[in-house]
C-alpha cells in the first residue's frame, strides 16, 4: 500500500505527501486530510519562492534596517506603498536617484525581497552593463528573441548603476528596445547616480536619450537618496 500512495502522489506531483505523510499525527481523517494539504501547500510555495529568488538573482544584503531619514518621497507614494510592492500591481516605475552608496541599490532589493515573498511576483535584478552585455551577446548569436520573451514576463525589472558606463551605439538602443517593450506593461525600478539631463553622457544620442526618459519618468516616482556614502561611513566607523 505504501508503494501505491507513494506512486500516486508522484503521478499528482505531491512531493511533500510522498515523502511525509507517515509522519502526519490527527484524530480523524479531516483532520490528517487539512493537515496534508497545509503542509503540501506550504511546501509549494517553499519551492516556489525559492526558484523565484533563484531566477532574480539578488545582490546579497546587509543585516541592518534600512534608514529612511535620508530620502526624499514625492507626493502620490509613500514608504508602505514602496515597500508593498504596490507600484508594481500598477505597473509603475521607480527611479532611486543619489549619489554613490547612498542605499540605492539595498533599497532595489529590498523591496524585490518583498515582492517575492509577499506576491510572488516575478523579479530580475541587472546592472545596467550586465544586461546591455547580454543583449548584444545575445544579439550577436541570434538569441535575442528568446533573452526579449524572458524579460517580458517579469513583473519588475531592475536596472542598476545607471550611468557609471557610457554605452556604445548598439547597447544603448538595445536597451532602448528592452525599456520600451517594459513600458506600461511591467513596473521598473532604476537606480542611477546621474540627473536627467546628464543621461546623454550614458546613451550618446539626445533623440534616444529623450525618447528613453519619457518612457521612463511617464507613470514613475523619483527617489531621491541624500547624505554621504554608507559604505565610507562604515568603513570609517571599523578603523
Amino acid at each position: 500500500m505504501n508503494e501505491q500512495i507513494a506512486l500516486y502522489a508522484k503521478r499528482l506531483k505531491l512531493s511533500w505527501t510522498k515523502e511525509n505523510y507517515n509522519n502526519i499525527k490527527a484524530n480523524s481523517n479531516e483532520e490528517f486530510l487539512l493537515k496534508l494539504l497545509e503542509k503540501e501547500v506550504e511546501a509549494r510555495e517553499e519551492r516556489k519562492v525559492n526558484l523565484l529568488l533563484s531566477q532574480a538573482q539578488l545582490p546579497k544584503t546587509g543585516s541592518q534596517p534600512f534608514q529612511w531619514e535620508h530620502i526624499q518621497i514625492p507626493q502620490g507614494i509613500d514608504r508602505d506603498t514602496v515597500l508593498n510592492g504596490d507600484f508594481i500591481k500598477d505597473r509603475e516605475n521607480l527611479i532611486l536617484y543619489g549619489g554613490v552608496g547612498t542605499g540605492k541599490t539595498y533599497l532595489a532589493t529590498l523591496l524585490s525581497l518583498n515582492a517575492i515573498y509577499k506576491f510572488g511576483y516575478k523579479v530580475k535584478f541587472f546592472t545596467v552593463a550586465g544586461l546591455v552585455n547580454k543583449l548584444i551577446e545575445a544579439n550577436q548569436q541570434g538569441t535575442l528573441p528568446k533573452l526579449m520573451k524572458q524579460i517580458d514576463k517579469l513583473d519588475n525589472l531592475v536596472l542598476d548603476e545607471l550611468g557609471y558606463i557610457p554605452l556604445n551605439k548598439e547597447g544603448a538602443e538595445l536597451l532602448f528596445q528592452v525599456i520600451s517593450m517594459c513600458y506600461e506593461n511591467r513596473s521598473m525600478v532604476i537606480t542611477t547616480n546621474l540627473q536627467f539631463g546628464q543621461w546623454n553622457h550614458v546613451f550618446g544620442d539626445p533623440i534616444l536619450t529623450e525618447a528613453v526618459i519619457d518612457r521612463l519618468i511617464h507613470h514613475s516616482h523619483l527617489l531621491v537618496f541624500k547624505g554621504d556614502s554608507f559604505r565610507y561611513k562604515e568603513s570609517l566607523l571599523n578603523k
